[in-house]
């Protein structure tokens, strides 16, 4: 830990350094270099007791909330509504270091810088890991509980792409999936939420920036859809005489741009993410195809008009080759701004490092969003090697880690010490 020619603290980078590559050691394989860290894994929950040491050995308190939220707690001079600082450590398959996981641990580092200079701040500070950020069951789990935004209904019917409930995935690590709901936070329990994270795309390594400022962030919506044809032998069905649900999936992938430059906007994204064809033999014409599809947009009306869109041209394509279309909705995420006030106070600490910037939107989601509706949230960026996550070869310099830590260090600090006495 260092300080500036001004005197105000700077993170130990070398330190933060070593928390991020010890952590992605923990499902990680040794083939790819990726990491793999599903939410309510055995891997994502040796990666939370690995945080909670991390926490402790820091100066906080550490444990797990009802939702299985990592939650640790730094004490302030007065017992007022705390500061919260953070991101998540859950991966998608055989995913990178630094995506959420950089936002957490500079958070701990951030603690950490201020416990060396013995410094308390006037509020507390949790710097929290977010539970299933990633989705892997529908939405972000850890954040709609803090939220108050899940119900039992929910909690009971949600499960994964491969068929795996959410209750059963929290039950086998010994969690009541119930307990979520009693992770519920008032607004006025929270002073403010801050959020560091990796860009995850091109455009602040393009535009040479240090820090992105997000004012807002995309909205999401994730399918699984499925098209139901028949399953015949390859070699003694006539092209014309068949049901071939691949078929439907070709032709509608192939609609995907149109979709978009007529029902969507600048911002507008649809993914076909994962498919499987069943039955999986090279001699038989898939009798059935079940696929994912994400949707985004920064406005919720095109977002609607998107899926109203995908639903007409799914229909229609399933009419033309004789299938049967169905799909689910696992989640639908509004978009959301983030609040300008602590933007600004970010943008005030880039400037004091003399750090270039930029306002800009996000096209990922982030827990930032759903805090947005229960306390003042603010996310900022650092850039991403090439534009490049969700992919072993994600990467971010340590220099721009080191950048995003600082800024996010001296915001933490002048947030958690609003409302400070002034002495005489």
């Amino acid at each position: 830990m260092t300080t500036d020619s001004s005197s105000e603290p700077l993170i130990d980078i070398d330190r933060l350094k070593r928390d991020i590559l010890e952590l992605a050691k923990i499902g990680q394989d040794p083939a790819t270099r990726g990491v793999t860290r599903l939410g309510f894994s055995d891997a994502d929950m040796q990666a939370r007791s690995w945080l909670m040491t991390r926490i402790a050995d820091a100066g906080g308190s550490a444990g797990l909330d009802g939702a299985g939220n990592v939650v640790g707690r730094f004490a302030g001079a007065a017992d007022l509504p705390p500061v919260l600082v953070g991101s998540h450590i859950d991966s998608v398959p055989a995913g990178g270091m630094f995506d959420g996981t950089l936002g957490v641990l500079a958070g701990v580092e951030a603690m950490r810088t201020l416990g060396d200079l013995n410094r308390t701040l006037h509020r507390p500070v949790e710097v929290i890991a977010f539970a299933d950020e990633e989705g892997r069951f529908g939405g972000m789990f850890g954040a709609q509980a803090v939220c108050g935004q899940l119900t039992a209904d929910w909690i009971h019917n949600a499960h994964d792409v491969d068929g795996i409930r959410l209750a059963d995935a929290m039950q086998a690590q010994g969690l009541d999936p119930m307990a979520a709901l009693d992770a519920a936070r008032r607004p006025d329990d929270i002073h403010a939420y801050l959020e560091l994270h990796i860009e995850q795309g091109p455009v602040l390594e393009q535009e040479r920036k240090n820090i992105g400022l997000v004012d807002g962030i995309a909205g999401v919506f994730k399918w699984i859809v499925r098209l139901v044809g028949k399953a015949a032998h390859a070699g003694t069905s006539p092209m014309h005489m068949r049901s071939d649900a691949f078929m439907g999936l070709a032709d509608f992938a192939h609609e995907i741009s149109r979709i978009i430059e007529e029902d969507g906007s600048a911002h507008s994204r649809l993914t076909v993410g994962k498919v499987e064809l069943l039955p999986g033999n090279p001699h038989t014409i898939p009798g059935e195809v079940i696929f994912s599809l994400v949707g985004r947009d920064m406005s919720p009306q095109v977002m609607s008009d998107l899926a109203d869109s995908c639903r007409k041209v799914l229909s229609a394509i399933a009419r033309r080759h004789h299938l049967k279309f169905e799909f689910e909705q696992l989640s639908w995420l509004e978009p959301q701004g983030c609040d300008a006030g602590l933007l600004q106070v970010f943008e005030d600490h880039a400037d004091r490092l003399g750090l270039s910037h930029l306002h800009m939107p996000s096209g990922a989601g982030h827990d930032t969003q759903f805090m947005a509706c229960l306390t003042r949230a603010a996310l900022i960026f650092v850039p991403s090697v090439g534009g490049t996550s969700h992919a072993p070869d994600e990467w971010t310099h340590w220099v721009d880690a080191e950048n995003g830590a600082n800024v996010l260090l001296r915001t933490l600090a002048a947030v958690a010490d609003e409302g400070t006495p002034k002495t005489a």
